[in-house]
């Protein structure tokens, strides 16, 4: 007998179908995948299984008995605990009440404190984060120790069966070990797990069995392992892939024109240090490097975000200020800054679509002040259908799109102001790989109409296919920059590593010795 399971489950919004006929067996001891397109109904399983909302028809099983949830406190009292992509933390409190929330140790009466905090320390060392203090502040934490968090207040739960919703797509690469090595000891002490991810290597790492869901259905389950995973992608999109990255133009591409940007000894603090680097129109160079390396608060910078930058920027060979993200808006530079958070940074969730896409460029699209409402219209349907984005028209809320297609509303509304520099903050986090192969065609499209786009990701395989050049940074400087076939994975690990400018210092200290 299964520990649960998921028979005939469906479920509308409105003429919409997210779910029709969905089933799933999950067994205690295991981890089982469940992949799919943004889209293809995997967040409203989960919400069901969640106790968030409730099917329209089907029934779940939970040790053979049919059960039904209320609430998603009804879920966890039952033993089902989501790990959900959103974070669920208040920022504003300490880790120990962020963990605790939903039912603080009592004594008298009031909230136990001390016990409070060594149930905190407890979740936070069976998450594998010890090193974050339970008496810090969320709002003063990455993101990625953040979503350790997340994971350790899951943990504080107790549950039965755990799943996991694109848990590591935030974690650096440092973390995401350390949950695996969590989740392999959840595994072994009998837990169910649900992973849900759209990266294949930590399907390949971790799962036993694999479910795949398309357009609201459960398509195939199989033993992981037992397919390729092309064969995977086509059950995703229903499809077949003949590649997932465009090619690349020749190297000759980069002239010797005059850059579309260019950075002289770039500082801020001690997070940046003597950055300089040149950026051609029609070129894709990416940011590698281990995360928390200065990617992203280069990024921040040259967008005018950070305060007491130090150094020089030049646009089209001319310097220029940049004191803020309406001077990097400017026609005359041009920037547009695509950010790490959709949700939080990139959206404005209850208002509309269109509303959503239009924002960014209001001031092209009005007249002494007053908006164009044809030519926003207008501007509007023709990004709406460029980037396919999936959504009953453009009335909706941002909000109650898919993961991908939110992200396709950050890129448009960007898209609309015509940015001649395009600064991406790892772009394709938590997306589905039919969508990632969508933003990679346009991002090569993008530069062959003569955009220039400096891109950070954390996943090296889209530095390796998308990038004609990479620049390695580790602590807050640029430490190598890779060329063309020099764009490997051995070159990117041992450079984020460090590992050859250490050795050539060492190197360098030995050589009088020998002498």
């Amino acid at each position: 007998m299964s520990l649960f399971a998921v028979q005939g489950i469906s479920k509308r919004y409105g003429g919409v179908r997210a779910l029709e006929a969905a089933d799933l067996v999950v067994e205690a001891g295991r981890i089982h995948a469940v992949l799919g397109e943004n889209g293809a109904g995997k967040s409203t399983l989960i919400k069901i299984m969640a106790g968030v909302v409730a099917p329209d028809e089907g029934r779940m099983l939970l040790d053979g008995g049919p059960v039904s949830f209320a609430s998603p406190a009804a879920a966890t009292a039952a033993g089902i605990v989501c790990i959900f992509q959103e974070l669920s933390l208040i920022p504003d409190l300490p880790v120990a009440d962020n963990i605790c929330i939903s039912n603080p140790p009592r004594r008298f009466g009031f909230i136990d404190r001390a016990a409070q905090r060594r149930l905190a320390t407890e979740a936070l060392a069976r998450a594998g984060a010890e090193d974050i203090h339970p008496l810090a502040r969320v709002s003063d934490l990455s993101l990625s120790r953040r979503q350790m968090v997340e994971i350790a207040k899951a943990l504080a739960r107790r549950p039965r069966i755990l799943i996991l919703d694109e848990a590591t797509s935030a974690l650096t690469a440092a973390d995401v070990t350390r949950i695996y090595a969590v989740l392999k000891r959840l595994r072994a002490e009998g837990l169910a797990l649900i992973y849900i991810s759209h990266r294949m290597h930590e399907i390949a790492e971790l799962a036993d069995e694999c479910t795949v869901f398309r357009n609201g259905r459960s398509v195939a389950t199989y033993a992981a392992g037992s397919k390729t995973d092309n064969e995977v992608v086509e059950l995703m999109i229903g499809r077949e892939v003949s590649h997932a990255f465009p090619p690349k133009p020749p190297p000759s591409r980069a002239t010797d024109a005059v850059p579309r940007l260019e950075l002289r000894r770039l500082g801020w603090g001690d997070r940046l240090e003597d950055i300089s680097l040149q950026l051609h129109a029609g070129e894709v160079i990416g940011l590698g490097g281990l995360d928390g390396q200065g990617q992203r608060e280069l990024l921040l910078a040259l967008f005018g975000v950070l305060r007491g930058t130090t150094g020089q920027v030049l646009i089209d060979g001319r310097p220029v200020r940049i004191g803020g993200p309406s001077d990097a808006k400017r026609p005359q530079v041009g920037m547009a800054l695509i950010p790490e958070d959709r949700k939080t940074e990139g959206l404005m969730l209850p208002m509309s679509v269109g509303e959503n896409l239009s924002f960014a460029a209001l001031p092209q699209l009005s007249r002494f002040g007053v908006v164009d409402r044809t030519a926003e219209r207008e501007a509007i349907d023709r990004i709406f259908k460029l980037l396919a984005v999936r959504s009953d028209g453009t009335a909706p809320a941002a909000g109650s799109l898919s993961g991908g297609n939110q992200q396709k509303l950050v890129i448009g509304k960007w898209l609309l102001t015509s940015p001649r520099i395009i600064l991406l903050n790892d772009p394709t986090r938590g997306i589905d790989v039919g969508t990632k192969q969508e933003l990679y065609q346009l991002l090569r499209r993008l530069a062959d109409e003569g955009a220039a786009i400096l891109f950070y990701s954390t996943d090296y395989a889209e530095l390796i296919g998308c990038c004609d050049r990479v620049l390695v940074m580790y602590d807050g400087a640029i430490k190598r920059e890779l060329v063309g076939d020099e764009i490997t994975e051995h070159a990117l690990v041992s450079s984020a590593l460090n590992i050859a400018a250490a050795t050539a210092s060492t190197a360098a200290a030995a050589a009088p010795a020998r002498s």
